[in-house]
């Protein structure tokens, strides 16, 4: 294993043989290590940034909705001329 310079990570090199498995409080360890790393990393997002992707979201959400009533509203349409409406067949 070598350190990465640029980010400071933990690598496994090429071609290196395996270290031997972890005992269980080992891995808990390394596993809770490897989170902080990963939340170092996390950017928080202006506010700015913020409204803009949950404006982005609202929008793609309203525009889903849409296709999914029209799409209703066209098979409503379809099976109601291909079987008809029920209740009106003898009167």
């Amino acid at each position: 294993m070598t350190q990465d310079e640029a980010k400071g990570e933990i690598v496994a090199e090429r071609g290196a043989p395996r270290e031997k498995k972890l005992n269980f409080f080992a891995r808990i360890a390394l596993f809770i290590r490897q989170v902080f790393a990963e939340l170092r990393k996390v950017v928080t997002p202006t506010r700015q940034e913020l409204i803009k992707f949950t404006a982005v979201v609202l929008g793609f959400v309203v525009v889903m909705m849409a296709i999914v009533y029209g799409l209703d509203v066209l098979f409503v349409w379809i099976t109601t001329a291909v079987f008809g409406v029920p209740g009106t067949a003898g009167a």
